[in-house]
């Protein structure tokens, strides 16, 4: 089992490269995505740290949670 959650990593750090990408649009849609896209990344660094024991990464991303959920409620047309 611990190979495949080892493998959550890659598609956590894509997912958080392409978000980042798209929370710096002019678009809203774009930028909302990119917040939804931040929260999935979030849930996979999570189930990676918990397998991992990474605790100090997994506080990081609850806290990232509340920012990117701002991100998402404050994210305005522009």
């Amino acid at each position: 089992m611990g190979d495949w959650i080892d493998l959550l990593q890659w598609p956590a750090m894509a997912i958080t490269v392409t978000a980042g990408l798209l929370v710096g649009s002019k678009s809203a849609l774009r930028r909302k995505g990119g917040f939804i896209a931040f929260l999935l990344s979030n849930a996979l660094w999570i189930a990676w740290g918990w397998h991992d024991d990474a605790w100090a990464l997994i506080a990081l991303q609850l806290c990232l949670i509340v920012t990117n959920l701002r991100g998402i409620l404050k994210n305005e047309d522009s």
